[in-house]
């Protein structure tokens, strides 16, 4: 066989295999289509539960919303996709789903977890006090759109939960800068960070420490007022605690004690606390 009729038969034999793939391709989505959205979900459904297959599963359903837009079964495989992707931790794919959802279907009973879902997606990454707080911002914000739209819904209560949490976590990553910059002598940066936790998350569980540190960095930079000031709101609301201890301790040794003084940001702290709006 002479190199062009080499060259002819491979040329055959390409279109032949590229008809054949193609004739594949065709009976695969005519056997589709000779299903109803019905059963296609019924399929994705026994994949998922039974099979525990969820890739194949997730492909089913995203071809129910495919061959069936807009019907009640393409609604249904629509809020299981965004379900199985975010089982998956693929939350990026989640999101989307998510998003689709309330966008086609902002009325439908399934909407408040559908935005539920999308606030989920952020939150699951919320994981590390080390890592980029935008994720946390992110899924705040998310749980307070499910909170604030839904709010008598039993994602609204899940949601309210989950945002305590992401709330707690900023503060947490507060903290650990704070500390980090305090260990260093940078006291004025480490004020910044323990004076963010006391003002702006009041609620956390390191407000205590955060008044405790305050102490330790003003007391440290001889701004007695201050450092008096941090230790009368810590006894006010927290004489119990170890930290109110080691304050206090860290006071009368410096010949200080808990008590409101001179003119700054904690003394207007103080006074909010004195008339209920703070705690």
């Amino acid at each position: 066989m002479g190199v062009r009729q080499i060259k002819c038969f491979l040329c055959m034999l390409g279109l032949a295999l590229l008809t054949l793939g193609g004739c594949a391709k065709k009976n695969g989505e005519e056997k589709l289509l000779d299903k109803s959205a019905q059963t296609l979900y019924q399929n994705a459904e026994y994949m998922l539960e039974v099979d525990k297959d969820r890739k194949k599963a997730v492909e089913l359903f995203a071809e129910v919303e495919r061959l069936y837009p807009y019907s009640e079964w393409s609604k249904r495989a629509l809020i299981m996709q965004g379900y199985v992707y975010h089982k998956d931790q693929k939350y990026e794919e989640a999101r989307s789903a998510g998003e689709r959802f309330i966008e086609f279907y902002p009325g439908d009973e399934d909407a408040p977890y559908a935005l539920y879902l999308v606030a989920l997606s952020y939150y699951d990454q919320v994981d590390d006090v080390g890592r980029d707080q935008a994720i946390t911002f992110e899924a705040l914000t998310g749980l307070r759109n499910v909170i604030d739209q839904y709010p008598n819904s039993d994602y609204a209560r899940l949601a309210a939960l989950k945002f305590d949490l992401a709330f707690d976590h900023l503060a947490a990553k507060e903290m650990e800068v704070g500390r980090y910059y305090l260990k260093r002598s940078n006291f004025t940066a480490a004020i910044n960070r323990f004076r963010s936790v006391v003002q702006n998350y009041q609620n956390t569980a390191y407000t205590a420490e955060a008044l405790h540190r305050l102490v330790e960095a003003y007391t440290a930079l001889g701004l007695q007022n201050e450092a008096q000031t941090a230790g009368a709101i810590l006894g006010y609301n927290y004489q119990s605690s170890p930290f109110y201890q080691d304050s206090y301790k860290l006071l009368t040794a410096n010949g200080m004690k808990p008590e409101v003084g001179g003119s700054n940001w904690l003394r207007d702290v103080y006074r909010q606390m004195i008339k209920g709006e703070w705690l």
